[in-house]
């Protein structure tokens, strides 16, 4: 077994837990219910889909910026979109979100069964995870629409005004208090095509199951990928129990919160590698054996406080993986949302928003994800004020008799 002294350029998993302690909590090794057919696929489907958003996010990565998602965020939020998308929008969203052939109640009852276990884990655990749709005033939003969010994402349903200025603020108001305050604006502003907006936001907030103590925190060089070395505030831990594993280019540790149930794999590319090359390689199976793999050892550990927060536009990452005909406003069909036929819904944007902060206590992290919904416009007329061709032509047979080009008029 090689000793490495680990530094933080992956996050993988994270969860967190509050309150005081009065000593480590018993550690959960089991589930308190088997899992249910539809968590299980859902949660296959939600780390398929993890690495290959994050792959397609760092694509271009400068070296010396730093990236943070919540795919999970992002999931939920396209989930509850998929309840108003039809034919082959359905099926390019249930694809890219890697649900297979699971049928809409079956995705449904996944994201269900799954919010009711990660806020119930631990009793110490502070997991938030919150819904919402709001949709512009007068717009027919319908009602079937909102009872499925309802029942199965638990979300909150709001019409107000989009053509209001306050209108953002009140949405960001929303997003600010389920992420306590870590996402404390999210929308910028309201695109005129814009109808109606699907919210997520996840906080999680706890504490190491074993705390780093802060007098040993000090400064020590952390190599970058741009080339660059900067001193930066390091914790420490002296040797003890630590879940390990080496191998496929890369070192593991798993650093657990409040009762175990929820945790941080750090994975540290050997040298020469590079996190990129680690991300290549895992999927919804490697992650599942790298994880059942980890090993108790005695290891001390060295690992970077941080934080920082990170703003991402997923529509082009979305499309790469295939979901481009959700923002197609010639194809998208959402009129499981809205039937406002001849117009046509469309996904505007999938915007997330996340915040990290990992230091001696424990971790911090929230993330909120809006999925825009916008309407297209059937043209009121067709001007003819500036330049055009025009044929003459026999319409049966297809032959043209003559053809034109009109540059200028009048004089």
């Amino acid at each position: 077994m090689t000793t490495t002294r680990l530094t933080t350029t992956c996050l993988l998993a994270l969860a967190a837990c509050s309150g005081e302690p009065t000593g480590p909590a018993p550690l959960l090794d089991d589930l308190p219910r088997p899992l249910s057919p539809a968590e299980s696929r859902l949660i296959d489907a939600g780390n398929a889909f993890t690495f290959s958003l994050f792959r397609e996010a760092t694509r271009a990565l400068p070296p010396d910026s730093n990236a943070f998602l919540s795919p999970l965020s992002a999931s939920m939020a396209l989930g509850m979109a998929m309840n108003g998308a039809n034919g082959e929008t359905f099926e390019a969203m249930r694809a890219t979100l890697g649900f297979g052939t699971a049928s809409m109640a079956e995705i449904n009852a996944g994201y269900r069964d799954l919010i009711a276990l990660l806020t119930t884990l631990d009793p110490a655990t502070s997991v938030t995870v919150a819904n919402s749709i709001w949709s512009d005033a007068g717009f027919p939003i319908l009602p079937s629409f909102v009872q499925a969010a309802k029942a199965w994402f638990e979300a909150e349903a709001r019409s107000v005004p989009f053509a209001d200025p306050a209108t953002p603020g009140l949405i960001n108001a929303w997003v600010s208090d389920r992420t306590r305050g870590r996402i404390p604006k999210l929308l910028n502003g309201i695109s005129p095509e814009e109808v109606a907006f699907l919210i997520n936001a996840i906080h999680f907030k706890g504490k190491w199951r074993d705390a780093f103590d802060p007098s040993r925190t000090r400064p020590l060089p952390f190599r970058g990928a741009d080339g660059t070395t900067r001193s930066v505030a390091m914790m420490s831990r002296d040797p003890g129990p630590l879940l390990y594993r080496a191998g496929g280019g890369f070192e593991a540790v798993d650093l657990r919160y409040g009762n175990g149930a929820f945790s941080m794999t750090v994975l540290l590319p050997v040298p020469g590698s590079t996190p990129s090359a680690v991300l290549a390689g895992l999927d919804a199976a490697t992650w599942r054996e790298l994880t059942t793999g980890l090993r108790e050892e005695q290891l001390g550990l060295v690992l970077p406080r941080f934080r920082f927060d990170h703003t991402r536009t997923l529509t082009e990452d979305l499309t790469a993986l295939g979901m481009g005909i959700a923002f197609d406003p010639g194809r998208a069909d959402f009129y499981g949302i809205a039937d406002v036929r001849p117009e046509r819904l469309f996904l505007t944007r999938v915007l997330q928003k996340a915040f990290i902060d990992v230091n001696e206590e424990g971790t911090e992290a929230a993330a909120a994800t809006a999925v825009g919904v916008g309407v297209t416009s059937v043209p009121a007329t067709f001007m003819v004020d500036r330049p055009f061709l025009f044929l003459i032509r026999e319409r049966l047979s297809g032959t043209v008799l003559f053809i034109g080009q009109v540059n200028v008029l009048g004089g």
